[in-house]
């Protein structure tokens, strides 16, 4: 795709619906923004890595997962909506996503791979839906549900920070 352009990814290809972003699809290229059809349901590892351009995505509601970097080092993306039908969202998904300021987590994401939001030195607010099953938030910080374990600690919040006392592990 050029650099600037929008890139709009067709419901259907030769007759067959897009189910899959494939791995590195679209990796280094110059869009600016990307719509994905209601029949995908993966975005594959390091899809969008390097996508430095990239301002804005609109995941559907059909997308249940989010590859391992799949949009690893975009440094303009400034937002993410995650659909409730996304379960899972893998390693370093979105790392080095220096724009990006906030991240809402729906219900529906029981599985947060490792250093998914790490690096994101904009990022100052992680919430997430107090009916998720397996991940909470508070003060924009994750942890696990039981607020034992914290996970992820915004790159851009600043100031201090008193680490709960239900927290036995980081």
């Amino acid at each position: 795709t050029a650099a600037g352009l929008n890139a709009v990814i067709p419901a259907m290809t030769n007759g067959y619906p897009v189910t899959s972003i494939g791995v590195n699809a679209f990796q280094y290229s110059g869009i600016t923004n990307v719509t994905i059809p209601n029949s995908v349901t993966n975005i594959g590892d390091y899809a969008f890595e390097a996508c430095i351009s990239l301002t804005s995505v609109t995941l559907p509601n059909s997308v249940t997962s989010i590859g391992g970097g799949a949009f690893i080092n975009c440094q303009s993306l400034t937002s993410v909506t995650i659909p409730n039908s996304v379960t899972s969202i893998g390693n370093y998904a979105f790392e080095a996503c220096t724009s990006l300021t906030s991240v809402n987590l729906p219900n529906s994401v029981t599985s947060i791979g490792t250093e998914a939001f790490a690096e994101c030195t904009s990022l100052t607010n992680i919430t997430v839906d107090a009916a998720n099953p397996a991940y909470s938030s508070m003060n924009g910080v994750l942890f696990d549900k039981a607020q034992a374990t914290l996970l992820q600690f915004p790159g851009g919040l600043g100031g201090s920070y008193t680490i709960p006392n239900s927290v036995t592990s980081i």
